[in-house]
């Protein structure tokens, strides 16, 4: 079979794969649907496990850092509750969002592309948990710290129960979603929005965007928790620009 006659069977077998748009949103519909079912099964799951995630997890950094935590509510820790497993199933079904995800854009890939579904899906999990685990050992600790010795000392510092959760939480999920920056660097260079030669130029700028982040997400003025915030997102800058150099020059060769 002549090249011409392999373009023509594959330009065939593309105009059969293509969808309709609603055909796109009943797709959408069923990954978001499937989507769902982990989250609910992720969350009957972390409930089962609620006392021991609470207790020996989420309340540790507290119990280091001296701080007194407080119910202020009514029926607020069962709510409290339910939120975090909530959470704890979303961060749970994270392999089957990103698995979900990556299956609705699956027909817009090449179909040499597709065979790496599953190996993204393993490597955007690595970057989400590795994002909570740094924000866990790192950022909590140095964030409570600070808010726990501010101040003056007539002043007891008790806080809400929910004020601390809700910080916790909220610094987990950002740095978990700050760390798949390299594989958002995947998808815009494979779409060719991206390329390393645009983030090399903007390298400096992006370096001082990195500190101004570092010095607003680290508490305090304490230069050393700057920098050990510093040096991670810098390296995520550089790993984006590898993951850019390798993925657009398949791109093109391709």
């Amino acid at each position: 079979m002549s090249s011409e006659e392999d373009k023509l069977l594959e330009d065939g077998e593309e105009h059969e794969g293509e969808m309709s748009f609603l055909q796109h949103l009943e797709e959408l519909r069923w990954r978001f649907v499937y989507s769902l079912i982990g989250i609910v099964i992720g969350t009957i799951i972390t409930w089962i496990f609620i006392d021991l995630l609470v207790e020996s997890i989420l309340l540790l950094p507290a119990k280091k850092a001296n701080i007194s935590l407080q119910n202020l509510r009514p029926f607020g820790q069962l709510f409290l509750f339910m939120q975090i497993a909530i959470t704890g199933g979303i961060i749970l079904s994270i392999p089957n969002i990103f698995y979900q995800l990556w299956k609705f854009i699956a027909p817009a890939l090449k179909q040499k592309e597709k065979k790496y579904i599953t190996l993204i899906v393993v490597f955007s999990t690595i970057c989400f948990l590795a994002g909570i685990a740094f924000a866990y050992f790192l950022m909590i600790p140095l964030t409570l710290k600070f808010a726990g010795e501010f101040g003056s000392v007539e002043i007891e510092n008790n806080f809400a129960i929910a004020e601390y959760f809700a910080i916790i939480i909220s610094i987990m999920l950002g740095a978990g979603l700050v760390f798949e920056l390299p594989m958002l660097s995947f998808l815009l260079s494979k779409i060719g929005i991206l390329t390393p030669q645009m983030m090399r130029r903007y390298r400096k700028h992006s370096i001082i965007v990195i500190l101004i982040l570092a010095a607003i997400l680290s508490p305090g003025t304490d230069p050393v928790a700057q920098i050990l915030l510093a040096i991670p997102l810098t390296l995520l800058y550089e790993i984006s620009i590898f993951v850019s150099k390798v993925f657009s020059k398949k791109s093109i060769t391709e």
